[in-house]
């Protein structure tokens, strides 16, 4: 899909889209209950759907209506769970299959296995369990011991946290060491924050450790996802950089690594400044495009863009050439300097839902057009509804 965007001030209201990261957690906490729950906040992205396939495949019933999710226990499991392009879908159910003994296999979109599983590889590999690359495919097979497990911090907070979701299923006291550096701790702590709702405590006694007690298992709830910080990082920029924009539906006091766009858009608006981008990756494209068309500044923290839906930062890098700006791109650095102007050919959206974001809001200042704007169905499918709500020109083609 083509999206052609006038250059147009936006102006007005919108409320942030629900938290995907809440979603996937609370539908598998739910679905592990056993019990009936109703998620209230969901949106049915391509991510959400996601999880909610692989819940079914796991036994339990999943019905998504008028924003709402209803889990309810099922009967019809399988051992093939199909996780779309949903990188956290996988790094989530690939524990929690683990964990319960039986053998499974993940497959997904063409992209879905790009994503790194060294973490569980590893883990796999010292245990002696098979962890089976196919045709699109991976296959596992437990039970995983997780009494004592040790795990690289610097890849992805997924891992830990679909470690702590697997962790009650076992019914052992179980301990979590993260070598440092331990990127996207926030993650962590929302992973934590839900389970809690679910009955299960987590435990931090210090900061690269996570235990929990064995014993515990999880309880039905009715719960609501928060709105989304990363998804709203989007929005704020829009407003920073062409109009007057409020978001609704956020917790300012979020767990949410991502509400640190706040913060950042006022160093990029004061100067040009150097944002460590360590524990909110999802904000860097975000960040890119307020630099290019404000004062520039220095990303660090940045190496771990590599191994998102794109190669985000050479994506965003090679689409903020088309719009005049300069960037360079360090072994764990991105540097931009200001100055955009409308691009001569279409931006690309790399099948990266925040590439086409960050971009599409660069393009109310230019005009232009974007193709491949279909990827914002991933975690945002009412974004260029919500653009045009707020007065931006566009038209979908």
């Amino acid at each position: 899909m083509t999206v052609y965007i006038e250059k147009s001030r936006a102006s007005g209201s919108v409320a942030a889209p629900p938290s995907k990261s809440f979603i996937h957690r609370m539908m598998i906490c739910a679905a592990l209950s056993g019990g009936e729950c109703v998620i209230n906040n969901v949106t049915e992205s391509d991510d959400v759907l996601a999880t909610a396939d692989c819940v079914r495949s796991l036994g339990a019933g999943v019905r998504i209506a008028d924003g709402t999710a209803y889990i309810r226990p099922g009967d019809n499991a399988s051992d093939r769970l199909y996780c779309r392009q949903s990188g956290s879908t996988l790094r989530f159910f690939i524990p929690v299959c683990l964990a319960s003994g039986g053998e499974y296999t993940f497959y997904g979109d063409e992209t879905l296995l790009r994503r790194p599983l060294s973490v569980y590889e590893k883990l796999c590999a010292e245990q002696g369990l098979p962890f089976e690359y196919g045709d699109g495919s991976v296959t596992v097979r437990g039970p995983l011991d997780m009494r004592e497990l040790t795990v690289s911090g610097a890849v992805s907070s997924q891992f830990i946290s679909g470690l702590m979701l697997a962790a009650p299923l076992t019914g052992k006291d179980c301990t979590i060491r993260v070598i440092p550096p331990f990127y996207s701790r926030p993650y962590v702590d929302i992973t934590a924050q839900v389970m809690k709702l679910y009955g299960v405590g987590a435990g931090f006694p210090d900061e690269n450790t996570v235990t929990v007690k064995g014993g515990q298992r999880y309880t039905p709830a009715d719960c609501t996802a928060e709105g989304d910080w990363s998804g709203a990082a989007l929005l704020y920029t829009l407003g920073a950089l062409n109009g007057d924009v409020s978001v609704t539906g956020l917790n300012g006091n979020s767990a949410q690594g991502d509400r640190a766009i706040i913060k950042q858009l006022e160093a990029l608006k004061a100067g040009a400044p150097r944002i460590d981008i360590s524990d909110c990756p999802d904000n860097a494209p975000a960040l890119m495009a307020a630099a290019a068309a404000l004062n520039g500044a220095t990303l660090t923290g940045t190496s771990r863009l590599k191994i998102k839906e794109s190669d985000r930062g050479a994506a965003m890098a090679e689409e903020l050439m088309k719009f005049g700006a300069k960037v360079r791109i360090y072994k764990d650095a991105i540097k931009i300097r200001p100055g955009i102007k409308k691009p001569d050919t279409a931006i690309c959206g790399h099948n990266d839902h925040r590439i086409v974001m960050a971009c599409s809001v660069l393009l109310t200042l230019t005009g232009g057009q974007i193709q491949g704007a279909e990827a914002v169905n991933k975690s945002y499918p009412g974004f260029f509804d919500d653009l045009s709500s707020l007065h931006v020109k566009l038209r979908q083609g």
